[in-house]
Order: structure tokens, then C-alpha cells, then sequence
């Protein structure tokens, strides 16, 4: 790839230069055939990877050649849209439990360059043999330990035993010491890891309840700090269920994000949380690595994680690319902490007001990719027909079959008069919120 081409896909993507990591990356992954990449949540890897081994594909050939196997639905999801707004001319797709098989073997038949996918999924297709692999000549095991912690490795194993002599093979993992599976096969692997420097950016509070049960303190804090974003930690369904029933009654929006919600639900929540219609996301740990968010300005912990390498990720999502953060943890007076967390310093409280409505609302639009839509053509129905300003118009994210865009909480309901039911280009098009 010439640097021309290289800075155009960045100009693309809106980054202005690659960071040293990912500069030290592209260079081992070009001249190594084996690198284990160790760096934070949130730092880039995903480009890091992706700019060097897209160099390497065929575009002649019809066949998947590079494969990339991550431990969540979110994660596959997110590549491919990384993958595909880097403009490289090469199909991509995903696969992942949750979606329709028929889906799938749709894409699958007019075989992508490149396949992202979850483990037991990718497994499952290769036992039926919906793709051949005897193409494959570079593999991404990305976030590797989180796939085998959740219970991957049979499945792992199995793809990796189906595989001709690879080219390349990259590993990452933004968890420090962890253990390279032997199923992996590496002999002489580079090792680039950013995780020994230490990010002095994030700074770690304790806030203290007078109350075992939490949640006016929780209620207290976020009024404290505003209209910020933040994710808000808790350690299972139930409770984040309580926790936001508690929000709706006190008139704070947010978002929910754990492993119990239907996908769509799933996806719909981080979008709104990246558009800004929602500014917090009540989350279990599903939310600490491996999905896109925007930059955040704080982590509450209203339960702490049992594991230190937990509360290390749940905390990397602020404080990211030598940005300030806060973590919060919200402490029983009587509660003591675990060995791994020293004392943090207090933060007091304050009476504050509640926070205002969130400036944003994400409408959903039926028609995406596949209907040949741009988010431009998106942009220009919304600022014509629509009658909008250019700063009345937020974050547009484009799929498939779909498309959502932010748009002024004010102006929401006028648009959908407007636009439901309108041509975008040549279908008829449904726009109502979601």
C-alpha cells in the first residue's frame, strides 16, 4: 500500500496520523509472519491490523483469505464497518450468532475477501463447508483471551486445525501476562506490547454511600457530573434492570447494554450511545472491551468486578488515546475493597440538579447499503426535504438494510412527517424513531 493510498484511508476514517502503536504494528505485521499485538482497549488495533494484511490480498481472487475470528457479536460487527469505510475495494462481511443463518449464506455465497466472525459460528460453517479455507492466508485471532474465557476453544481449535499454512498470523489481547494457546501454532511470533506503559491519565475516585443500597447515591453522582458521557458498571441483568428502572423514574435517559438483550437491542443501544441520544449506558461487563464507543469521560463501578484484569478493562473505556478520565467506584461506607484496588481518594458530593434531556434523537430509516445508499444521499434528503441546518444533523451510521442518523431532539418529530414514506434513491423508505 502506498503511503498516497494509506493516507487516503485515513483521511477516509477522519484520523489525522497513525498512533506509535499502530505505526509499530503495520511495520512488524508487513515483515513478520507471526505478531502478538498487546495493547489497551480503545488504541486502535483494529486498524493496526487491518492496514498491513489488506496489502496482502488477491483482489482477483474469489475466496475468503483473510479470516478474523473475535470473541463477540459486537466486535465482528465493528470491524466490518471499519473494514468497509476504509474504502479498500475488498468484500467484507460478518457472521456471528444471533443473526439469521439464511443471511449468512447469502453473503457467503458471493465469497468476501475477508470474514469476521465469532467462533462458534465461523466452526459451524466450516463443518458445512460454506466456504472453502484452503484460500485463507492471514488469520486474526483478535481480543483471543476473551474468546477462550467465554468457552471458545473447541471451536478455536477446530478452525485453526482446518487451515492450510498460513502467511500470517496476528493475536491480540489488551489483557497483560496472558497465555498464548498452544492450538495457535506460533514458533518465532514478534511480541508488540503497549500494555507495560502504564496510562497516567486516569485518575480513580471512591464515593462513598452512607446507604448499602446504592442507588441515591448513584442518582446524586450523576447529577454532579452532568450531561458527560459515561458507562455505568454493574455485575448482572437483574440489577441493571433495578438501576434502570430507578433512572426513568428520576427522568435520566440511558442506554442498556448485557448479554441477556436481543441483539438488534444490543446494537440499537450503542448507536444511540454513540450518537449522544443517550450520554450513559447502564452495562455489564459484555461493554468493557471489544465494542465501539465514543470517548467517554468517566466509568462508574456501582458493583465492583470479583477479577483485577475486569476492573482493569472496564476502566480502559475512559482515559483512552491520552485523553482524561475519571473511574468512580460508589463504596458501601462499611464496604471494604478488594486486594487489588488501593484506597482511591474521596470525591464529595454536592447537591446538583438533574441533568438536562439529551440535545439528540436517532431516527431509523429502512433502506442501507444494499440499496446502494450513501450516508451523502442520507444527508441530502434530511437537509433538503427535511429543511434541516447543517448542525441540526448528528452522527449517520449506515448498514446494511438500515440506516440510523442523530438528529436535534427538537426537530424529530417534524421529520418524520416529512420524510416517512420518501424516495431515497428510487425506494420508498420508512423514517420513524427507534
Amino acid at each position: 500500500m502506498s503511503i498516497k493510498d494509506q493516507a487516503a484511508i485515513l483521511n477516509k476514517l477522519g484520523i489525522a496520523s497513525l498512533n506509535p502503536m499502530q505505526e509499530e504494528a503495520q511495520k512488524a505485521i508487513s515483515s513478520q509472519s507471526e505478531v502478538v499485538l498487546l495493547s489497551p482497549t480503545g488504541t486502535g488495533k483494529t486498524l493496526a491490523f487491518l492496514l498491513p494484511l489488506i496489502q496482502t490480498l488477491d483482489p482477483t481472487l474469489a475466496e475468503v483469505q483473510l479470516l478474523i475470528i473475535v470473541p463477540s457479536r459486537e466486535l465482528a460487527i465493528q470491524i466490518e464497518q471499519v473494514t468497509r469505510e476504509m474504502g479498500s475495494g475488498f468484500k467484507t462481511n460478518a457472521v456471528y450468532g444471533g443473526r439469521a443463518g439464511s443471511k449468512d449464506k447469502i453473503d457467503i455465497k458471493h465469497r468476501p475477501a475477508i470474514l469476521i466472525g465469532t467462533p462458534g459460528r465461523l466452526a459451524d460453517h466450516i463443518r458445512r463447508e460454506n466456504f472453502a479455507t484452503n484460500y485463507i492466508q492471514a488469520l486474526v485471532l483478535d481480543e483471543f483471551d476473551k474468546s477462550l474465557e467465554i468457552g471458545f476453544t473447541v471451536e478455536m481449535e477446530e478452525i485453526l486445525l482446518s487451515m492450510p499454512p498460513l502467511q500470517k498470523k496476528v493475536l491480540t489481547s489488551a489483557t497483560q501476562g496472558v497465555e498464548i494457546p498452544g492450538f495457535a501454532g506460533l514458533k518465532s511470533s514478534q511480541v508488540i506490547d503497549y500494555l507495560k506503559d502504564e496510562n497516567t491519565q486516569l485518575k480513580i475516585r471512591s464515593i462513598i454511600s452512607p446507604s448499602k443500597d446504592k442507588l441515591d447515591t448513584l442518582l446524586q453522582a450523576i447529577c454532579q457530573l452532568g450531561n458527560e458521557p459515561g458507562i455505568i458498571f454493574c455485575n448482572f441483568k437483574d440489577s441493571i434492570e433495578r438501576v434502570s428502572d430507578f433512572l426513568t423514574e428520576n427522568g435520566i435517559a440511558h442506554g442498556r447494554f448485557y448479554g441477556g438483550m436481543e441483539q438488534q437491542d444490543r446494537e440499537r443501544a450503542l448507536i444511540k450511545f454513540r450518537n449522544g441520544t443517550h450520554r450513559l449506558l447502564l452495562a455489564t461487563d459484555l461493554a468493557a472491551r471489544g465494542i465501539d464507543v465514543p470517548e467517554i469521560r468517566f466509568i462508574i463501578h456501582y458493583h465492583l468486578p470479583t477479577r483485577d484484569h475486569e476492573f482493569i478493562h472496564r476502566n480502559g473505556r475512559t482515559a483512552r488515546m491520552n485523553q482524561d478520565g475519571v473511574a468512580y467506584i460508589i463504596q458501601w461506607e462499611h464496604e471494604e475493597l478488594p486486594d487489588f484496588i488501593a484506597q482511591p481518594e474521596i470525591e464529595e458530593l454536592t447537591e446538583s440538579s438533574l441533568p438536562g434531556r439529551p440535545a439528540w434523537k436517532t431516527l431509523y430509516i429502512s433502506g442501507g447499503r444494499k440499496d446502494k445508499i450513501s450516508k451523502g444521499d442520507i444527508a441530502g434528503l434530511f437537509f433538503r426535504q427535511g429543511d434541516l441546518k447543517h448542525d441540526e444533523l448528528g452522527i449517520i451510521e449506515l448498514k446494511q438494510d438500515s440506516a440510523f442518523v442523530a438528529v436535534k431532539a427538537t426537530k424529530a418529530e417534524k421529520l418524520i412527517g416529512l420524510l416517512n414514506n420518501t424516495r431515497l434513491k428510487k425506494r420508498k423508505v420508512r423514517v420513524s424513531h427507534i
